[in-house]
């Protein structure tokens, strides 16, 4: 009988580096919002990908950033938390441009953990010159003894099997702490919340979004067919943010609702009956019972 192995594996990085959709790519399932703004990102979360004897436990953590919030502030303790509980980490970088001081202190973090870490230098697809890799690999790895060092693109699914195959190496011996099935250990609820907020990530203004908190207020399958009713609430921190999100005529909230009630289709496998409610919490990123109502801590 073949021996079980695992390896619990934190995913790091600046905030907007890739590092959700890496995660996503990985397990063939998105378990983890995705956009173009950073600090999308806001908890840990957890996903579990077992492939033969093999189970690898990603926790992918929020951008590690200066918080200029109390939420900012639980964000980059979930990232210490992180790294400090885990076998190996996987370090996503860019591949052009000068390192961060929050990267650099990464780097120096792991140093002093003694830590074993994989680099994945992220966004290839957008460098023309491939030649280019050769010096960005060259300056980074004179910073750290990386395990591995793989060029990848989640948006192309390029380099992806050569990163798993590093992974999976990092395994041990060990039984697994999951069913084979399992996926993540986030709660539908909280999966769900996060849909919602993704697309005011991509449907609003820069700033709104990262001052909005979403509650699933109720989530109950119906007996007599295939459908789920979820009633969700969205909180802002300004009443003239809730007359954006809100649009003209409620445009805008009912696209933000149309296409979260896509998406949850999509990972729930059933018709969803997606309600949605705008609600004003004045400066909630910096009241801590509001961050722990919202499950943000």
């Amino acid at each position: 009988m073949t021996e079980n192995k695992t390896a619990f594996i934190a995913i790091v990085g600046k905030p907007n580096v890739g590092k959700s959709s890496i995660l996503n790519r990985l397990l063939g399932q998105k378990i983890a919002i995705v956009s173009d703004k950073p600090q999308t990102t806001r908890t840990r979360i957890m996903g579990v990908l077992t492939k033969d004897n093999v189970q690898l436990v990603f926790t992918d953590t929020p951008g590690f950033h200066r918080p200029k919030t109390k939420l900012g502030e639980k964000m980059i303790k979930a990232v210490g938390d992180s790294i400090s509980g885990v076998d190996a980490c996987l370090f996503v970088v860019e591949p052009a441009g000068e390192l961060k001081e929050s990267e650099l202190e990464l780097i120096e973090k792991f140093k002093r953990e003694k830590m074993t870490v994989i680099l994945a230098i992220n966004k290839i697809d957008t460098v023309e010159d491939k030649t280019a890799l050769i010096g960005r690999i060259s300056e980074l790895t004179a910073l750290f003894d990386f395990t591995a060092v793989v060029p990848v693109s989640a948006a192309k699914s390029d380099g992806l099997d050569a990163l798993l195959g590093e992974l999976m190496n990092l395994a041990f011996p060990s039984e697994h702490f999951f069913p084979a099935d399992t996926l993540t250990d986030q709660p539908e609820r909280v999966i769900a919340s996060e849909i919602v907020r993704e697309k005011m990530l991509r449907l609003l203004d820069k700033e709104i979004p990262h001052g909005v908190a979403v509650a699933i207020e109720k989530m109950r399958e119906r007996s007599d067919k295939n459908l789920m009713d979820v009633e969700a609430t969205i909180y802002c921190e300004r009443e003239s943010h809730k007359g954006i999100i809100i649009g003209k005529k409620g445009a805008t909230l009912k696209r933000i609702s149309t296409y979260a009630r896509q998406d949850m289709e999509k990972f729930f496998d059933c018709q969803i009956n997606l309600q949605c409610w705008v609600k004003v919490k004045e400066d909630w990123r910096n009241r801590e019972g509001l961050i722990h109502n919202f499950g943000l801590d």
